[in-house]
């Protein structure tokens, strides 16, 4: 195999390799914050990370009443939509935009239940078929769901009953998905 590899390296050209070597122009420019162009480490203030850690704090604290409130717009939209089948459309595009901005947010203050559920209540409600109404109890039923992990401060996985949850979720979406192929 050595014999192999020394043939072909005699009958190939000879390769010009050239190295070129670029300035590091992030350190560059983060020098005159650390004193030296060597070191690029910031100075951290910490009463600033401190303050800004309360209000993070604060904010996830009131997350869960801050939800309810998005969590009843989401209620008047499905209300709208039994009361007034011909505009579910506009509904379901109102409620889609809701559960897009939810499912960003829960994993932030610690409801990675919220995200999802918001997140599969993001793509049933942005379906571009005709919206029946077994539609809208889908709807219904990630809205109680959620509605549940707020009302009972279900943070994280929500362990058991996180579980029953999404499975119980789970179950109804397939009812529909079963409903609606026969």
């Amino acid at each position: 195999m050595d014999d192999i590899k020394e043939n072909t390296l005699d009958k190939k050209t000879a390769i010009k390799v050239r190295y070129y070597r670029f300035r590091n122009k992030l350190r560059e420019k983060t020098a005159g914050l650390s004193g030296s162009a060597g070191d690029i480490g910031l100075e951290i203030d910490f009463a600033a990370l401190q303050k800004a850690e309360a209000l993070f704090a604060k904010a996830t604290e009131d997350y869960p009443d801050w939800v309810l409130g998005t969590i009843q717009q989401l209620v008047n939209l499905h209300a709208q939509c039994l009361s007034e089948p011909k505009i579910r459309h506009e509904s379901f595009d109102k409620i889609s935009h809701i559960a897009h901005d939810l499912k960003g947010q829960g994993g932030t203050f610690g409801y990675p239940l919220i995200t999802s559920f918001a997140t599969s209540l993001y793509r049933f409600s942005s379906m571009k078929t005709d919206v029946e109404d077994h539609h809208v109890e889908i709807i219904k039923s990630h809205i109680d769901a959620m509605r549940a992990v707020i009302r009972d401060r279900v943070s994280g996985d929500g362990g058991t009953i996180g579980v029953e949850l999404a499975r119980g979720l789970d179950e109804i979406i397939k009812r529909y998905k079963t409903r609606n192929t026969n």
